[in-house]
């Protein structure tokens, strides 16, 4: 019945213990019975970990990865611990996840959608930020408007560019993929900040590698509102951010790209009611583009200290000590890392806190990406560990052996199999490039029958209806009278806060039968 430990009646006082925060009942648990931790429900294969993670509680999924619970354990629909916390913006889980080398590229079974989808659907710029952290070396980081203009194809550069000496540990495509990498219906991560209107995430997004020219694809269950072949500027036109708009179309983002509806930027403007970017978006505009400032959040120390914190641990609390050796930011714990530039001093848990919520957006001392030190106020661009600092490390279980820095450097199909454990053959699973693995939705659904949501907050996805008198077009110059558009846009135009945009009905069930049991 299920997996062997559904029933178990200590199993589900754990679930509920992670679920209403209280640590002293899920400690106890536990230390009764550590397998516990890696418990999970009889209908949606939910594990603790899943429960405490949606809801934020840290001290609890602290405790479970301890007590071996398995970072990267799906639910029903494909969904980790990770998507969960991005969802509702946790960015202190994310980051705890991360300690313990959560695969942050995993896509759950019903849409394709990773972590990072979740976290720009909602505009979750430090989860965002966390995300990418295993991507973005601790240097000074490369002009990435190559990347941006060729779609994120473009090589490493081999010459003596200022991260070329960082060529073995970090791999730019890796990156590039990651940000662009489609969920159902080839919507991006760019996609999803663009129509929302989340600025700094897509500025990020932008920033790092996203493609502003990236095409929706005409097939899959999504349903698409705006039409198979949007760009991001098509779905921020929808959305109505000017904002967004302009840092797109500073970006290189096209006015002239026709959608398989033979839509243009503007016709979608017109048809979501959004006429007051009309004038930015005519394909025969002359508006100035303000100038884009670089985005406050890019952190590039953040690798360098999650780094030290994975080897090294969070805590670094000694008895005695000198009042010379205390973090001069919390005054509790000895200094652990230096600022290497200025040298300052910090322990771990506040150099990782600082890289994770810096956003400042004053003048100071440093390159683009690099962080003010509270000290000094000059930019910081890494950390070093002291001498002195004591191998403490995480608590992680053997299912954390593989993890972000395999799916950097992916292992060749072509490379003999070797004889391991069928967990860890598991594991090898997701770390494979995306280009090796069939999406799970690939038949084909023309983009005249998707169905148009319906719905409200109160009832997600409870009905849909099609577009009437719709075909299936190819791309073609936008002929459509004011008067056509107008009657389109009649038709429930403030549709693009329905979270039930990027999923089918089917897809929207399943996953509110897994997500019921944690809002339970």
């Amino acid at each position: 019945m299920g997996n062997s430990l559904g029933c178990s009646a200590s199993g589900e006082r754990l679930v509920s213990a992670a679920r209403d925060g209280d640590a002293v009942e899920a400690r106890m648990l536990l230390e009764l019975s550590p397998a516990l931790a890696r418990y999970s429900t009889f209908g949606g294969l939910n594990s603790p970990l899943h429960f405490a993670a949606a809801k934020g509680h840290l001290d609890i999924v602290t405790l479970l990865l301890e007590k071996g619970a398995d970072v990267n354990a799906r639910n029903y629909c494909g969904q980790t611990a990770l998507m969960h916390a991005c969802r509702h913006g946790h960015w202190e889980v994310v980051q705890m996840l991360l300690l313990f080398r959560c695969n942050v590229t995993r896509a759950d079974y019903l849409s394709g959608r990773t972590a990072l989808h979740f976290a720009a659907h909602d505009g979750l710029v430090r989860c965002v930020r966390l995300l990418l952290a295993d991507f973005i070396p601790s240097g000074p980081l490369e002009d990435t408007a190559s990347s941006v203009a060729d779609g994120g194809d473009s090589q490493t550069n081999s010459g003596s560019s200022p991260t070329s000496s960082l060529g073995l540990k970090f791999n730019e495509p890796a990156r590039v993929r990651y940000i662009n990498k489609p969920a159902d219906g080839g919507v991006t991560a760019l996609h999803m900040a663009a129509l929302n209107g989340h600025f700094d995430c897509m500025q990020l997004l932008i920033e790092l590698g996203a493609n502003v020219s990236a095409v929706t694809f005409p097939y899959g269950t999504t349903s698409n509102l705006i039409g198979a072949g949007s760009t991001p500027l098509h779905y921020a036109a929808g959305g109505g951010s000017l904002e967004c708009c302009q840092v797109l179309l500073s970006k290189g983002a096209s006015r002239l790209t026709l959608n398989c509806n033979g839509w243009l930027p503007m016709d979608v403007a017109r048809i979501f009611g959004r006429r007051c970017l009309e004038p930015l978006l005519s394909p025969n505009s002359h508006t100035v583009i303000p100038a884009i400032q670089p985005s406050s959040y890019l952190a590039l120390p953040l690798m360098s200290i999650l780094n030290i914190a994975r080897e090294f641990g969070l805590q670094h609390t000694v008895s005695s000590v000198d009042e010379s050796d205390l973090c001069a930011v919390c005054l509790e714990r000895s200094c652990s890392v230096a600022a290497e530039g200025c040298g300052h001093e910090f322990c771990i848990k506040c150099a990782l806190y600082l890289c994770s919520t810096s956003n400042v957006r004053v003048e100071f001392t440093g390159p683009a990406g690099s962080i003010p030190c509270p000290l000094c106020r000059n930019g910081i661009m890494s950390f070093t560990k002291l001498p002195s600092t004591p191998t403490e490390g995480l608590k992680s279980s053997s299912a954390l052996t593989f993890c972000n820095p395999c799916i950097l450097n992916t292992r060749s199909v072509d490379s003999p199999a070797t004889v391991c454990k069928a967990e860890i053959r598991r594991n090898r699973v997701a770390a494979l490039s995306s280009e090796l693995v069939c999406p799970l939705t690939c038949s084909p659904f023309p983009s005249s029958a998707l169905p148009t949501c319906r719905c409200s907050d109160d009832d997600p996805c409870g009905s849909t209806e099609t577009l009437d008198g719709s075909e299936v077009q190819s791309p073609r110059p936008s002929h459509s009278t004011s008067t056509e558009l107008d009657k389109r846009g009649e038709q429930d135009v403030d549709r693009t806060t329905c979270s039930g945009m990027f999923w089918s009905r089917r897809s929207c069930q399943r996953e509110q039968q897994c997500n019921a049991e944690i809002n339970a």
